[in-house]
């Protein structure tokens, strides 16, 4: 499991409203993500993103996209797509 943060774009008083208004941590990273991507820091958004637990279909998506072995490289949980794909899905066609 990663515990490193990524580069951060964002501000510790951004992050505190946020967290004040009741963001959780997945919604953190999300907002992580886009604050490095309007920084036009494309790894540091992807990280970002990588810390998320996204859903099924979205990683599915990002499969189509990119491959699974972005998926493993960046690390991406799976246990989303694991429960509604099988545990094999990455390596399926």
């Amino acid at each position: 499991m990663k515990t490193a943060h990524p580069k951060s774009y964002m501000t510790d008083a951004e992050r505190a409203e946020l967290r004040a208004g009741g963001m959780s941590e997945n919604g953190m990273y999300l907002a992580e993500s886009q604050a490095a991507n309007a920084a036009n820091d494309a790894e540091a958004s992807w990280a970002w993103l990588a810390k998320a637990e996204l859903p099924a279909y979205t990683l599915m998506s990002l499969k189509k996209w990119n491959g699974a072995q972005f998926i493993r490289d960046m690390g991406f949980p799976t246990a989303n797509a694991d429960a509604a794909y099988g545990p094999g899905w990455l390596d399926q066609a």
